[in-house]
């Protein structure tokens, strides 16, 4: 096959297979006595693998897969698919989490202008250390008064804060909390967060399904190469 055959069935260009054997993607191709490419119909399945493995494990893990592949390292292939299905659980877990979060958390009020880490560590009952110890995480990120250097605590921040204390209230490390925080400030608040995590939900679901896809196309693959 030539290059514009494999390009043709996936709407690719002549130049992107030849990106793509250049990469380790496609195994190296045969050359005709003028110096062409020639392709078989292994390349044809090595292309469908990839173009089925990207969008479950995205474009640098299926290169990677590929690469280990091609080169006859099946195991090393295999490992990175299980690391990658791992990425995967891991972000189940903190959708979980979040989840969890939302459903046990009292309603929070609506906060107010700025404060210092003073009022707010009396109002939240907490160390001044412990306000501190959060910003360090990553949890709360006051900005610094550029006359004083004190810290200066936004609304957003003093919601994160009483987020965060009624968190650990809960038992949850600040391992744990920092990425829950990440994803409410994303979402603009709790109330909408609750609607953002059908749609993450969706996505971790068609990531999960799309490896399905691409796990069968590998398997047809390494088939290929064997027969």
């Amino acid at each position: 096959m030539r290059p514009v055959d494999l390009a043709r069935e996936h709407g690719l260009s002549t130049q992107a297979i030849r990106n793509y054997e250049e990469a380790g993607i496609l195994p190296a191709a045969a050359r005709t006595a003028s110096g062409y490419r020639s392709y078989t119909p292994a390349h044809a399945h090595a292309l469908r693998a990839f173009l089925a493995l990207a969008p479950g494990h995205g474009h640098q893990t299926a290169t990677a897969i590929m690469r280990a592949v091609n080169r006859g390292a099946v195991d090393e292939a295999l490992r990175v698919i299980d690391e990658s299905h791992g990425l995967l659980l891991d972000d189940r877990r903190v959708l979980q989490a979040v989840d969890a979060a939302l459903r046990d958390l009292v309603p929070l009020p609506q906060e107010r202008g700025e404060t210092f880490i003073g009022p707010l560590s009396r109002r939240l009952g907490l160390r001044p250390a412990t306000l501190r110890k959060w910003e360090q995480a990553g949890i709360i990120r006051p900005r610094r008064d550029p006359r004083t250097g004190y810290r200066v605590y936004s609304a957003t921040d003093v919601r994160d804060a009483r987020l965060a204390h009624q968190l650990r209230r809960g038992g949850y490390l600040l391992e744990q909390i920092a990425p829950l925080i990440a994803q409410v400030r994303s979402a603009g608040g709790v109330g909408p967060l609750e609607s953002a995590l059908h749609d993450w939900q969706a996505r971790l679901s068609s990531r999960g399904r799309a490896m399905l896809s691409g796990a069968a196309a590998l398997d047809a693959y390494l088939h290929a190469r064997e027969g």
